[in-house]
């Protein structure tokens, strides 16, 4: 019934990377690596990172008819992404400036260009992708009035997940579509706003469940991450590596999390999955170029139990 088991809707960026050797204060400067230029952006790097794994994967995305565009369609193509629905023009490619520390942690501003560009009619125009995928994912570096057309050009039966970064408020119709939003510490408190008093992550979840979603992920970086649905919440152990580059990572745990919902997973099966991949992701630099393939996951888990 599917052609697709995900469809990511969502960012295609040129990830431009400097090293430092520590991020620079408000009016400071400070020196840094030689300017590495990567293929990225929220969806680009989902649906790349969901195709290595093994999953029949297509992206909805806009870039620019120029050199950083060209880079980008590349490297879904060479990573086996159905780039059918990635529209060229309208404005130049996004563009990410991403400065990394030594401890791996990174600091982006993203300039959208086109990926401001793609608009709820090129979903519509895109309706029968939409309705030939087992899973939906969306960002939000794209206008969110087009993540609400998603929503409304979903296949019956289908899933959609949904990680609100930048975070912002949500509409109840988008809200009570994710099943799961998944969200980290500062997507969820910017989310539950006032309402986010408590420190404890638990409450968090509950809290966002609360909200609409049929079922939430929250992200804990090393502490590894809660799941919540009707059914209660569970917390996801972490796995233990030497972080090098955390760029891409969280991109990396959502495709592998909606990918395995899709192939019939639980949320915590699919998010303990989500977790391995992501840890194998920030042992390597860049983003794109550090997700692993299923075999690489499943030697890192290898390696695990036999460290146990």
């Amino acid at each position: 019934m599917y052609d697709h088991d995900l469809l990511v809707v969502g960012s295609a960026n040129a990830d431009l990377v400097i090293d430092v050797e520590r991020r620079p204060a408000a009016g400071e400067t400070v020196l840094g690596s030689d300017l590495a230029v990567h293929p990225g952006g929220k969806g680009a790097n989902q649906a790349v990172a969901a195709a290595r794994l093994g999953a029949r994967t297509a992206l909805l995305a806009r870039v620019g008819d120029d050199a950083y565009g060209r880079l980008l369609l590349d490297s879904q193509r060479a990573a086996g992404v159905d780039t059918a629905g990635v529209l060229v023009g309208g404005a130049p490619t996004g563009v990410a400036l991403i400065t990394v520390d030594p401890s791996g942690d990174n600091s982006i501003v993203v300039s959208p260009g086109a990926n401001g560009r793609l608009t709820p009619a090129d979903v519509r125009a895109a309706a029968g992708l939409c309705h030939a995928s087992r899973v939906v994912s969306a960002q939000l570096e794209i206008p969110l009035e087009t993540v609400v057309e998603v929503v409304r050009n979903l296949a019956p039966g289908s899933r959609f997940v949904l990680n609100p970064s930048p975070p912002r408020p949500l509409p109840a119709e988008v809200l009570a579509a994710c099943d799961p939003l998944i969200v980290n510490e500062h997507e969820a408190r910017v989310i539950l706003g006032e309402a986010g008093v408590s420190e404890d992550p638990e409450d968090w979840a509950r809290l966002l469940l609360a909200k609409g979603p049929r079922s939430v992920v929250v992200t804990l970086g090393s502490e590894g991450a809660l799941v919540a649905s009707a059914e209660g919440v569970s917390r996801v152990p972490s796995v233990k590596v030497a972080a090098v580059d955390t760029t891409g990572a969280g991109d990396s745990f959502t495709a592998a999390l909606a990918w395995r919902l899709g192939t019939g997973s639980s949320l915590a099966e699919a998010a303990a999955y989500a977790a391995r991949v992501g840890a194998a992701a920030v042992t390597r630099r860049g983003a794109q170029e550090s997700f692993p393939t299923a075999e690489e996951v499943e030697a890192l888990a290898s390696g695990e139990g036999g460290s146990r």
